[in-house]
């Protein structure tokens, strides 16, 4: 009995220290794990953005994106949006390593997986914008390009009223 007992121990310690921890970037399966905000497949190491983010009384969780565009979007339509728990990483352009999006400097690049036109690195250059710079050339790229899927949305949200009235 004490066998079975020790076992079940065992195994339950193991399960513990296997859990992905609660800090810093997750392991992406490129070609495999989704964009949480446009669907699309991760595929490009260069321009890919994280988002751990803790609900209430869970574990933290992490939303994966193809490009820091989808990311800060995603993250602006999220009531927790500026929990200081929330940590955001976005991978070095030139690296691929996963640095701080809040300290890295967005320089523009040609070609991006959405076509946000931003890399990001950890040292500042010359042109370069901050976080909340960036942001705002997302946002603004996003009004620019985005017109028809604006319209959509407007679209179904009046069909959702009109739904909603016609009960």
């Amino acid at each position: 009995m004490w066998h079975k007992l020790a076992v079940l121990a065992l195994l339950w310690l193991l399960t513990g220290c296997s859990t992905e921890p609660d800090s810093g970037p997750a392991e992406v399966k490129w070609d495999r794990d989704n964009c949480e905000r446009c669907r699309m497949v991760l595929s490009d190491p260069h321009y890919a953005a994280e988002v751990r983010y803790f609900p209430e009384g869970k574990r933290s969780k992490v939303a994966k994106f193809d490009d820091i565009g989808c990311a800060a979007l995603w993250l602006q339509e999220q009531p927790w949006r500026d929990s200081i728990k929330s940590e955001i990483w976005v991978a070095d352009h030139r690296t691929r390593e996963w640095i701080d999006a809040a300290t890295a400097t967005y320089v523009s690049r040609k070609t991006t997986p959405m076509e946000y036109g931003l890399g990001a690195q950890s040292e500042p250059a010359e042109g370069g914008l901050n976080f909340a710079q960036a942001k705002l050339h997302i946002a603004e790229v996003e009004a620019k390009y985005n017109l028809h899927g604006q319209q959509l949305q407007q679209r179904l949200q009046q069909q959702a009223k009109e739904r909603e009235n016609s009960r």
